[in-house]
């Protein structure tokens, strides 16, 4: 079956998880933008060093990853390199096999969701755990995150308690703090009987090769404390230069994402513990993933490498908030996703080049990004691609008519005198609407004529 369109997916979405996305999104975003500008005389000078910063990184990611690697190498990590999705996933399932290990407990990370990780380790017959308390229970439903940094952004404390009582976590109680002393109940001896620990990375320092982390869970450290093993999953696009940079960043992401000043949990991990240290994996293993970036960096869109995935962009999207993460079908949904999940999607491009048109191009997304990403360009220069690359999508009418209307101003006014006849077009029977209108009609509604006016009121101003 065809997979729905954004449009359409939002069309049938409950009001229920349409109201849950919408209220939590407009509150985050309102709170980011008090907590910058209360905190910072000049917060979009800052977006846009961090954009240079990491603008600088992508441009040379063949000099920073060989200085990462050597650094890492020495502080006693082993580096390994996973071109491919399928390559990453057979890493790490080499790494637990040659420990014999069948019990992992993971932190959250968006790269093990890209490449599918946690569904591959449970068919080769390793216990993978997620231990984020959004993830573990996006995992217990057999569900999808909707959003890169609050993966039940689309559920409500009754659908959490309805899942933890199905699951056997206790009798049905939808008060969050009885919620989240259960899931804590059940984790903690998860953690214990781990062999092996996974995270990922926010950021990895060129200058002195730390891994860095930020959690507001506390979950990452549980995962590293009890397991003789970490592994670290990190996109070839995750590097700093210097830890200076470091002080712009987590200030950034952090209010960017959950607009907080610091995350609770910031950690900076150099490799595996050192013989004077009592606790820690005896063994580090750092996989950088590629998993189709370098065909990104070569294409027109590099700059969404950028990226620090904090779902600024998601939270103040008019499109996210009607549809939710799931209507992108893809692991990254929001306007970064509409970007980035085509792109990554190789070859089958086709499939998720509707995305891009998913858009407003309103730019509210490029003016909240913290990294300066100019994403409506970017959906630009998607949608050209695939038209030249199929045509005109289904439904879409010709335009040629509107450009000759928009390039000669005696046409334009002209046209303006049927501007209320269009209006009418709602009202049309289906059956005498042309077919080209009736494919672009069926999935849009016209707002109510209000025009016609300016002209008049331009005039009187002129007198």
């Amino acid at each position: 079956m065809k997979p729905l369109s954004i449009d359409q997916f939002a069309a049938q979405l409950r009001p229920e998880t349409q109201r849950s996305v919408y209220e939590s999104t407009k509150s985050t975003h309102e709170k980011r933008t008090k907590v910058l500008f209360d905190h910072f005389p000049d917060p979009n000078r800052l977006r846009e060093l961090a954009g240079q910063i990491k603008q600088h990184v992508i441009e040379n990611l063949d000099t920073y990853l060989p200085a990462v690697e050597a650094k890492l190498q020495a502080h006693g990590a082993k580096v390994h390199w996973a071109a491919t999705a399928e390559s990453a996933n057979q890493t790490v399932l080499s790494i637990l096999r040659a420990r014999g290990a069948t019990k992992l407990v993971k932190a959250k990370t968006m790269v093990s969701e890209e490449i599918g990780l946690g569904p591959f380790l449970e068919k080769h017959g390793i216990e993978s755990l997620e231990t984020d308390l959004g993830e573990f229970i996006v995992q217990i439903d057999h569900d999808h995150p909707s959003h890169i940094v609050r993966p039940i952004i689309h559920k409500s404390r009754r659908e959490i308690a309805v899942s933890f009582e199905k699951n056997g976590l206790g009798a049905y109680n939808d008060e969050p703090a009885v919620i989240t002393r259960r899931a804590r109940e059940f984790l903690r001896q998860k953690y214990l009987q781990a062999d092996v620990g996974l995270t990922g990375a926010n950021f990895v320092v060129a200058e002195t090769g730390r891994l860095v982390l930020v959690t507001n869970e506390g979950n990452s450290r549980f995962s590293l404390a009890a397991p003789k093993c970490h592994i670290a999953l990190v996109g070839i696009e995750k590097i700093l230069p210097r830890d200076r940079d470091l002080a712009l960043f987590l200030n950034l992401l952090a209010r960017s994402a959950t607009a907080q000043q610091l995350t609770v949990y910031t950690e900076f991990i150099s490799g595996p513990k050192a013989p004077t240290q009592p606790d820690g994996p005896e063994e580090m293993h750092v996989i950088f993933v590629d998993a189709g970036r370098t065909e990104v960096l070569a294409s027109e869109c590099r700059e969404i490498l950028r990226c620090i995935r904090c779902g600024a962009c998601m939270n103040v999207c008019p499109v996210y908030r009607q549809a939710s993460g799931h209507a992108y079908r893809a692991v990254y949904p929001g306007p970064v996703g509409a970007v980035l999940s085509p792109l990554l999607a190789g070859n089958r491009f086709p499939e998720l080049a509707d995305l891009p048109k998913a858009s407003t191009l309103c730019g509210a997304c490029s003016e909240v990004c913290p990294v300066n990403i100019p994403i409506p360009d970017l959906l630009l220069r998607l949608r050209n691609k695939n038209k030249l690359a199929h045509g005109p999508s289904s439904g879409t009418p010709p335009m040629g008519a509107w450009s000759v209307l928009a390039s000669q101003p005696t046409a334009w006014k002209t046209s303006l005198a049927f501007g209320k006849a269009v209006g009418l077009v709602p009202y049309v029977p289906r059956a005498f609407k042309p077919s080209v209108l009736r494919a672009w009609d069926d999935h849009r509604t016209l707002p109510e004529w209000r025009g016609g006016e300016f002209r008049r009121w331009l005039a009187a101003r002129k007198r």
